[in-house]
């Protein structure tokens, strides 16, 4: 009877190795979503901050143009995905900006339409004004982002 308890003890011991080996060979890989959200996750950060520091225009201290008040209309707005920050228009002559990237599980916004920030992943939606939620399934707010707007043109400072 000690050889079938050594061998149960020896076959659990190795089905458990082999398990967990499986599991860790499958830990690192990504869903589509997560590898579209994948490095995205993390919104503009503040100048003079750490992470700001990092990027060689924020190392230089450079500002960078987004472009001309006149492409952002009036209660919408334009997603500027290279620099994932959205700037919007609320009223006449009021802009704000935004991290483009989505709270909810980090996918980056597409459009703006009919006065909201819109997310494609899930469908979440986000005022223009303030960026707050006004459909979920994301329940924070996009982060502010900081803009500088000189004569006809938006900078992200």
């Amino acid at each position: 009877m000690a050889d079938q308890t050594t061998r149960r003890t020896v076959l659990a011991a190795g089905a458990a190795t082999l398990a967990g080996t499986a599991l860790s060979g499958c830990g690192g890989e990504q869903t589509p979503k997560e590898q579209q959200g994948a490095g995205t996750a993390a919104p503009p950060q503040a100048a003079g901050s750490p992470q700001a520091a990092a990027s060689p225009e924020a190392a230089a201290g450079a500002k960078q143009t987004l472009g001309a008040v006149a492409d952002i209309p009036v209660g919408g707005g334009k997603v500027f995905k290279e620099q994932k920050v959205v700037v919007t228009q609320p009223k006449a002559g009021e802009f704000k900006a935004f991290s483009a990237v989505c709270t909810h599980q980090g996918c980056a916004v597409s459009s703006v339409k009919d006065g909201h920030i819109v997310c494609p992943c899930h469908q979440s939606l986000f005022k223009v004004a303030d960026g707050s939620v006004a459909g979920g399934p994301a329940t924070r707010p996009l982060p502010a982002a900081k803009i500088t707007v000189d004569g006809g043109t938006i900078t992200l400072a």
